[in-house]
């Protein structure tokens, strides 16, 4: 089978059934994306630690003091740095993938991220840490739009809903650890190491034991083939089938037909030729406003909180409870990743974050901000995992990273946007202004992908991308 073709081999992957090594490889490729999310998520946690230290005062920020007068440039500035980099990386550097290769640059990213947040836990005044933190976003802007690619074309076609719900309930067990190290070290000095460090540096330690585990990834084989190198693309899918057959202990179901073999060059100009031109304004249009309500929650839970008149130490405690939750949606999630079709599993999660988010805006006894956190979260998780596998599906493998950064990078964009937008708003109106404006976002969502998204549920990749 050395003269196979690109749309032999993908059809031979499809019909594999999804036994222990192809769960074993979404899970190594997971584990390196949960300290990104571990990343992502500590802004949240750390950031009544950075206060603390007098990190966001006008003289500490130096060129960002000049947010003072719109009442942005505290906390604020460290997520715009975060985001302002994950967007620079998506945008700019999301294409490596399709290049070099989806394995090489998962792992160079990893790298990256590793020393540049370690050495943004040394820094010693805000306008330090804000720069680090960008440069940082930019490797974790990459590794991100590099797990999409990977794990859609590893997994079979009847799976992948499955498959990035699973992924992303590895992911999201870093949320429940950085809030529980957060609580127990942002308020302390361990051997004189301010906490929010240690938080910061633990996080960093644990990507370079995840850089090991990567020798086990095989290449993508559609990614090989789509290179030209069918040798190696057909040596990838005959080791998975030779382990798969062995663990499911007989004989592999036929390759179904193929489909139509992928043309073009694989370029920034394909990405808005019909019909990818219409998925990439969808898309666009989509992450820009998803992100408003994600993060405008996810990375200000315990500010809100201070916000409504919760202690920090208290604020800490109650967002590690709601943390808890993140990974809980995605494993749901698998109960149900296939067998709804992906877009009406994005909208269902942006009404509940909109509806839930009000109440919760209201809330005032303690187990109503928890029980309605927890709500908002579950929510946001089961839009964050059907996206993340939607957007996946909507191009073909030539230009799949390519695309992914570019739509997903509008997400990073907003993201910044929203580290500015939340602090305004809460220091305008309060809390009910942030979570009316994060309603808005989530109808607009509901309204672009309801509207006009395609299907994608249980069809072949190179299918979808006709």
């Amino acid at each position: 089978m050395a003269t196979a073709t690109a749309a032999e081999l993908a059809a031979r992957l499809d019909r594999l059934p999804m036994t222990r090594h192809i769960w074993v490889l979404v899970t190594l490729i997971s584990l390196g994306g949960a300290f990104e999310f571990y990343d992502l998520f500590l802004t949240a946690y750390i950031a009544p630690g950075l206060l603390k230290a007098g990190y966001f005062t006008p003289e500490s920020l130096g060129p960002f003091s000049v947010l003072a007068p719109y009442g942005v440039a505290g906390i604020g500035t460290f997520v715009f740095a975060m985001f302002a980099g994950l967007f620079v990386g998506a945008i700019f550097l999301g294409h490596f993938a399709d290049r070099y290769g989806r394995r090489t640059v998962f792992t160079f990213s990893l790298i990256w991220y590793s020393i540049t947040t370690a050495i943004m836990a040394f820094q010693t005044s805000g306008f330090a840490v804000d720069l680090w933190r960008f440069i940082a976003g930019i490797g974790i802007g990459i590794e991100l739009v590099t797990i999409d690619t990977y794990v859609s074309e590893l997994v079979p076609r009847t799976h992948r809903g499955r498959a990035y719900s699973f992924n992303q309930f590895l992911q999201f067990l870093a949320v429940p650890l950085v809030a529980f190290l957060a609580w127990l070290l942002v308020p302390r000095t361990p051997l004189g190491l301010d906490g929010w460090r240690w938080v910061v540096l633990i996080g960093s330690a644990g990507a370079i034991f995840i850089w090991f585990i990567r020798l086990s990834l095989p290449e993508s084989p559609r990614w090989l083939a789509r290179h030209g190198r069918l040798a190696d693309s057909e040596r990838v899918v005959a080791r998975i089938e030779n382990r798969i057959a062995a663990e499911s202990g007989g004989k592999l179901l036929p390759p179904g037909p193929p489909e139509r073999e992928e043309t073009g060059e694989g370029t920034f100009a394909e990405i808005w030729q019909p019909p990818y031109d219409r998925r990439a304004i969808l898309m666009s249009v989509f992450n820009f406003f998803q992100t408003f309500g994600y993060y405008g929650f996810a990375a200000w839970v315990p500010t809100l909180l201070i916000a409504k008149g919760i202690k920090v130490t208290t604020s800490l405690e109650y967002a590690f409870i709601i943390a808890v939750a993140n990974p809980v949606g995605p494993l749901l999630g698998t109960l149900i990743a296939d067998r709804i079709e992906r877009k009406w599993q994005i909208c269902l999660g942006a009404v509940g974050i909109g509806v839930f988010g009000m109440f919760f805006a209201n809330a005032q006894l303690p187990a109503a901000l928890i029980l309605l956190g927890v709500l908002v979260t579950l929510c946001n998780n089961l839009m964050s995992f059907s996206f993340h596998s939607y957007q996946s599906e909507l191009f073909p493998t030539r230009i799949r990273s390519r695309a992914i950064g570019f739509v997903y990078s509008w997400s990073r964009l907003s993201a910044a946007l929203s580290g500015l937008v939340v602090a305004f708003l809460l220091n305008m109106g309060g809390v009910n202004a942030v979570f009316a404006f994060i309603a808005f976002a989530m109808a607009i969502v509901v309204a672009t992908i309801g509207g006009f998204g395609p299907r994608t549920r249980g069809l072949a990749l190179e299918a979808i991308a006709h």
